[in-house]
């Protein structure tokens, strides 16, 4: 009890639990809490959809939430997750029961080294008294509790706190009075592990790009948000103050937590990029905010500016640059445009005309380029993946959360979402490892805290987290799932791989299961219809967004077709802006 109120005191709002007799006391001190709405309290059966829905509650409050598990291979499924927050920098704690060390190393059932399961990828890792939690004193409980809530959030990431508890596992009421009435003074193991397992910076980024010259054309990239949710408004206030200074475009990934009113905004420069936007024969700067895009044009792009690109990380000290040409700061954007408006002369004037002529030139191909789409992706007829990720954005309400699943989703949306629609949008994605892993229980801990949200996901990263539709009850969050139905992993299908025929793409790669995925929504109690055409699309979300608690959207594909239309869509628009711009040097 006395723990769980400590992090409590800390901040912790919310815990979720998972069953296991080791774990009883955490378990009835959580209930015990719940009960004086101290804490929200969520249950799941399954750790590893557990751990996920918790990382889908920090990332959307910003604070660590915990869970709980029990010993053994319970807290080998809690890799997933750990990975994923310490990727994409959340906060995190994991609190697992454990055997005493009397009962290690000699055959105890369910009596496993847990201890290292997670520590390569967490921030911080100790462990309790080894004989039993019940030794703790008051002066090291607050220490512990201190130093794992502290490792949590200065740099966001996992903490594995585990905690060897001596039987009897439930007090008696007896029992339960001494215990809180008076701690046994004993000392505990505390082992400190701020892990960063790739290579840390060891040089300064040079005064030159310290200071880019907002005066000269450059071009911001804002990549997926990997800050705190806190910070969040600050970096947005930040980047409207330089736009306005350099009059530098802009093109932000959909995960970037940028407003659609940001001005500067290059909505379409996924599908423009690598020969589609007009470059200065003298070039330009680059300012990187975060990690890259997952888009492979803007790599081949950026690779053409090498000395001059500034890459800015919201204290991730780890290098974030795979393609090995910018330097980078990593104290922050905040902190960065403070530096350099420091030291920075008074703007003149007109000192940012070539910049504003820069995004002036760019925005004119942009709107092209959305008209252009407009006409070639209609909203009628039957579905593909790049007509529903350019129309969803516009159909949906303003300020509707949305999460893109990893794989084709959050591509199409980058690519075909002109920009991701809705002045406040926040866009979620958990890119921080790219996997498929926990995706819809993800998703469920967005909307138990944001409320309403979409969750656009494959079939196969559904089918692979379907122990998620066990969180809705009983809480019954509010979570609209789009399943867009390829038959496998679509994405597959888009790989050059000559020397593989169709069938057997299918069976080594894309997969595709027989499981119909609106039974299975029916067997969990969740409401679910089938979208037959464009045509029923919006109909159908006001149905859904309608709904009491989840509901499910499904949407059939055809991935091969898909495959070909993306290709095509590329090509011939490229064929359209290059006879644009010849017509215009024409006249």
């Amino acid at each position: 009890m006395k723990l769980l109120e400590a992090f409590y005191s800390k901040g912790l709002e919310h815990i979720v639990l998972c069953p296991g007799s080791r774990s009883g006391p955490l378990a009835i001190a959580a209930g015990e809490l719940s009960v004086s709405h101290r804490l929200t309290l969520h249950t799941a059966i399954d750790e590893r959809s557990a751990a996920f829905l918790a990382l889908g509650i920090s990332t959307s409050t910003g604070m660590a939430s915990a869970v709980i598990t029990t010993s053994g291979s319970a807290v080998a499924n809690l890799l997933p997750a750990a990975i994923e927050a310490d990727r994409s920098c959340q906060p995190i704690l994991f609190l697992t029961a454990d055997r005493p060390l009397r009962l290690k190393e000699c055959g105890s059932n369910q009596t496993v080294n847990q201890e290292d399961f997670l520590s390569p990828v967490c921030r911080f890792f100790a462990q309790g008294p080894l004989e039993g939690a019940h030794l703790f004193c008051s002066d090291s409980l607050n220490l512990f509790v201190e130093n794992a809530w502290r490792s949590a959030h200065v740099f966001p990431g996992p903490v594995h706190l585990n905690l060897p508890l001596e039987e009897p596992l439930h007090a008696s009421l007896s029992d339960k009075e001494q215990i809180l009435s008076g701690w046994v003074s004993n000392t505990f193991m505390h082992e400190k592990s701020e892990r960063v397992q790739t290579k840390l910076l060891n040089t300064e980024p040079s005064k030159e790009l310290l200071e880019l010259d907002p005066s000269l054309p450059g071009v911001v990239i804002a990549g997926p948000w990997r800050g705190s949710s806190a910070n969040l408004v600050a970096f947005q206030q930040a980047l409207r103050k330089w736009q306005a200074l350099s009059g530098w475009p802009i093109l932000a990934d959909p995960l970037a937590g940028v407003p659609n009113d940001q001005p500067g905004l290059i909505r379409n420069w996924e599908l423009l990029l690598p020969e589609g936007l007009p470059i200065p024969l003298d070039g330009i700067q680059v300012l990187r905010l975060g990690p890259m895009s997952t888009s492979r044009n803007l790599e081949v792009w950026l690779r053409t500016f090498p000395q001059s690109q500034l890459l800015v990380t919201e204290g991730d000290l780890r290098r974030l640059d795979p393609l090995g040409v910018a330097l980078q700061w990593s104290e922050g954007f905040v902190a960065w445009l403070q530096h350099r408006l420091g030291r920075m002369p008074p703007p003149i004037a007109s000192s940012n005309q070539k910049g504003k002529a820069l995004f002036k030139s760019w925005l004119l191909v942009d709107r092209l380029a959305e008209g252009w789409l407009d006409q070639k992706l209609p909203l009628r007829g039957s579905i593909s993946e790049p007509a529903l990720a350019h129309w969803l954005p516009r159909l949906l309400p303003e300020g509707l959360p949305v999460m893109l699943a990893a794989s084709s989703p959050i591509r199409d949306w980058l690519s075909f979402g002109g920009g991701g629609g809705g002045r406040f949008r926040r866009c979620f994605g958990f890119r921080g490892a790219s996997g498929i892993d926990g995706t819809l229980s993800l998703a469920m801990g967005l909307a138990m805290t944001l409320g309403q949200t979409l969750l656009v996901s494959g079939d196969l990263a559904l089918l692979h987290d379907s122990n998620g539709w066990l969180l809705a009850n009983p809480s019954r969050p509010p979570l609209v799932v789009l399943l867009i139905d390829n038959g496998g992993g679509g994405i597959f299908k888009q790989l050059k791989i000559d020397t593989v025929s169709n069938g057997k793409i299918d069976q080594l790669f894309s997969m595709p299961q027989n499981v119909d995925q609106l039974a299975l929504a029916d067997a969990h109690g969740i409401p679910s219809r089938q979208v037959s055409c464009l045509e029923d699309l919006e109909s159908s979300l006001e149905w859904s967004l309608a709904q009491f608690g989840p509901v499910l959207l499904r949407v059939c594909t055809d991935s091969k077709n898909d495959s070909y239309l993306r290709n095509e869509l590329r090509v011939e628009l490229a064929k359209y802006i290059q006879s644009i711009n010849q017509k215009h040097l024409s006249e």
